[in-house]
């Protein structure tokens, strides 16, 4: 079973990314936050540089509803050396859907299937997918991934949420078993040596029982994709790592990961570091640094009585003081 770190707007750049590796190791593919200008402005093109994602694999992630535009992109991520690309299916946010992008994509499956076609027929790069069951309804479920079971993508990464429910509420779980029964009979019936479609799962996964769960009921599965769950947890990828080797003769007897203050502290610094260099003021650095610890408080035991003085720092100087202070 492969380990994906989800791609997260604003959050899991190269400076993250770069971090993260670092000081937790583990993941076998991160996936960038989407590149949706054909040209790639100042922070897309930082972002998927070769120089700044040495020693890791990266999928970079793009997203638009033109093919024409998704072409651009791939050649230009060709030329950077990549060897895959990832469409997304499943943003939910109101500006990406009102373009008829993201999850947007999925309201008209004949729309959708048209520019499925387009984009398999003329990307210079293989596609990977990552969607969600649909707009406003799991009825919608069944017309969608007749539409994408078409197509020969590398793998698809479902989130079973509907557009309208962003990031709230319970999985359905029935949605992907359905496409997992789907994908697992047309691989029964490909003629021999065929490759069957890979199929990762992504929801929700914030602790060990979490992936185990899943790994058990779904035996075949390429991979597990974790976003929020590792920046709750930033240490949980270490025990799941452990889990998932199979050469671990006590595998099952691995417990979660406690938290480790030292790697901590030392993945805090990296990201201080990397954003005030990556950046030439210091708000969009601090916002950034901000951000995270909306995620990470609770991992350091911090609850938001103790995290006001945090959210008050108007320089990364006092940030600094403000986090000596939290950790001791």
């Amino acid at each position: 079973m492969k380990l994906y770190f989800a791609p997260m707007e604003g959050i899991t750049g190269y400076v993250f990314r770069n971090a993260y590796a670092a000081c937790y190791g583990g993941i076998d593919t991160y996936f960038t936050p989407f590149l949706s200008n054909p040209s790639l402005n100042h922070i897309e093109h930082g972002d998927v540089l070769p120089e700044h994602n040495a020693g890791l694999h990266v999928v970079p992630q793009i997203l638009t509803n033109r093919s024409n535009i998704f072409v651009m992109i791939a050649n230009t991520l060709k030329d950077f050396g990549y060897r895959e690309v990832n469409l997304n299916l499943g943003c939910p946010s109101g500006t990406v859907v009102a373009k008829k992008r993201g999850a947007g994509a999925l309201r008209e499956p004949k729309e959708l299937d048209r520019l499925l076609d387009e984009i398999f027929d003329r990307s210079p790069l293989p596609v990977s997918v990552k969607c969600r069951i649909g707009f406003s309804s799991e009825n919608e479920w069944e017309d969608i991934l007749e539409v994408l079971l078409k197509y020969p993508m590398t793998e698809l990464i479902i989130h079973p949420r509907l557009q309208k429910e962003f990031y709230k509420g319970e999985v359905h779980m029935d949605a992907f078993r359905t496409a997992y029964r789907r994908i697992l009979d047309a691989a029964a019936g490909k003629s021999a040596g065929a490759t069957p479609l890979r199929l990762c799962y992504n929801g929700d996964i914030r602790t060990m029982e979490d992936a185990k769960r899943l790994a058990k009921e779904f035996p075949a599965l390429s991979a597990l994709m974790l976003g929020r769950g590792l920046l709750w947890d930033p240490g949980l990828i270490r025990s799941l790592s452990a889990y998932f080797d199979e050469d671990n003769p006590s595998r099952e007897e691995i417990p979660e990961e406690a938290y480790d203050r030292e790697t901590f502290r030392h993945f805090l610094d990296m990201l201080y570091e990397g954003y005030r260099a990556e950046m030439d003021r210091e708000g969009p650095a601090l916002m950034k640094l901000k951000e995270l610890w909306a995620y990470m408080k609770l991992y350091a035991g911090l609850y938001d009585s103790a995290m006001r003085p945090l959210w008050k720092t108007k320089t990364l100087a006092e940030y600094r003081d403000v986090v000596n202070m939290l950790l001791g």
